[in-house]
């Protein structure tokens, strides 16, 4: 075998020894939440806001890379980070807050369990508790090497969004001129929009659940650039899935006059207008994020809480080796698939108040990262260089702004 062709196998293979916690990251940011602000976007504006995909991508990439990096130098979680360097009080009211805004959002993973499943005529009586034991079961019976594989294998199945893409036959032409043709408008629901776009993209979990798997893979400083070329693909990949999401709906049911409100409406209503294969695709999608961020959202608050705590985290104990992180674990699923059973549940409030938290909390995390990736005692050689610096703070004082427009728009409508 040539030198060259051996290096190369080599380096696909650290690689692939090293991948998973950027790309699993960034998968899960398409959760029912986020599939549903895509949809929505595509059926009401058609193509005019794939432009923004372009930033959030970069953005996504920015934030996420530092969250790796602190990992990688540190070994240790953001919590642990924050707990030693900001204290305990900051530390408790980031966990507050990081449990309440994850509460709802897992409220929101199991109601598209359930919307999704109802298209497929499996009443959520049925679909809902099994999908919370499965989740259970998935990180509580198994090793972290057993879920990031489980959790890999699950970004595949986005695919679905990607081939509904394709069956709609769209002019490929204009979504890809609309794609790097900037657009605006003053339309307080296009703002709004626009708003809802970038905040699904960037959430305090993200930070939290990528350093803590970081961590526990045991990935070091020596591996950063197969680590930052993890974050890269994961970032680049769920923005190429919100391309097709807003592009199926847009080329169907916004050329049509069809207006939705849900991922699971636009999944039915895509029926008759491109056929049961490609309604059916979506609403699998819709399913896959929805399980997928089911499991992820309540794993990411166990291993901040924890850490924060100073408790024992990790997959790959056992339930009485990490009771509190097994037991949060636990929990979250249960309030989150049990609600959703009750009748006549608010979902919409508690999802508006989830949404006012996190967009509360986004500010802080942000600015901690930075201010932690900074710090040369902490990262030494390893803090941002000033191209990274300028970029990552016009990020965060623009996600600042942006957090504060969407809880004025959650608590005032």
């Amino acid at each position: 075998m040539p030198e060259s062709s051996h290096r190369l196998r080599q380096r696909l293979l650290l690689f692939l020894a090293v991948m998973g916690p950027g790309i699993i990251t960034a998968n899960v940011d398409n959760d029912a939440g986020g599939i549903t602000t895509y949809s929505v976007a595509g059926a009401h504006f058609g193509l005019s806001l794939l432009w923004t995909l372009i930033p959030i991508t970069v953005a996504l990439i920015v934030v996420q890379e530092m969250s790796a990096r602190l990992g990688m130098v540190t070994g240790k979680g953001l919590s642990d980070l924050i707990r030693e360097e900001f204290g305990v009080k900051v530390t408790f009211y980031v966990m507050v807050g990081l449990i309440l805004t994850n509460l709802g959002n897992t409220l929101a993973e199991f109601a598209g369990v359930a919307a999704s499943m109802e298209i497929f005529g499996v009443p959520r009586y049925l679909s809902v508790p099994v999908a919370g034991v499965l989740v259970w079961a998935l990180v509580v019976k198994g090793t972290y090497a057993s879920v990031e594989r489980i959790f890999l294998w699950a970004c595949l199945f986005y695919l679905a969004y990607v081939l509904s893409g394709v069956m709609v036959h769209p002019d490929w032409s204009q979504p890809l001129s609309a794609l790097v043709t900037p657009t605006f408008s003053l339309d307080r629901n296009y703002l709004f929009m626009l708003v809802g776009l970038v905040g699904t993209t960037i959430a305090p979990w993200m930070q939290f659940y990528q350093q803590a798997s970081v961590v526990e893979k045991g990935i070091s400083i020596e591996r950063y650039g197969y680590s930052r070329l993890d974050v890269i693909i994961g970032c680049i990949v769920v923005d190429v899935v919100a391309f097709f999401i807003i592009v199926t709906c847009a080329v169907t049911l916004y050329a049509n006059g069809v207006a939705v409100e849900t991922a699971d409406q636009a999944a039915q209503a895509l029926a008759p207008l491109a056929g049961r294969y490609c309604a059916y695709l979506f609403a699998f999608g819709l399913l896959n994020a929805s399980l997928f961020a089911a499991s992820i959202l309540p794993l990411s608050t166990a291993y901040a809480v924890c850490e924060g705590m100073g408790w024992e985290t990790g997959v790959d104990r056992k339930f009485f080796e990490a009771p509190q992180f097994y037991g949060l674990y636990t929990a979250i699923i249960l309030i989150g698939a049990g609600v959703i059973l009750l009748p006549g549940i608010p979902l919409i409030r508690i999802m508006l108040f989830s949404q006012v938290v996190n967009g509360i909390l986004l500010p802080v995390v942000l600015i901690t990262m930075l201010v932690l990736s900074n710090r040369r005692k902490i990262m030494g050689d390893h803090t941002n260089g000033p191209i990274l610096n300028s970029i990552a703070w016009a990020t965060t004082l623009i996600m600042v702004v942006l957090s504060i427009v969407l809880v004025g728009a959650s608590l005032f409508g």
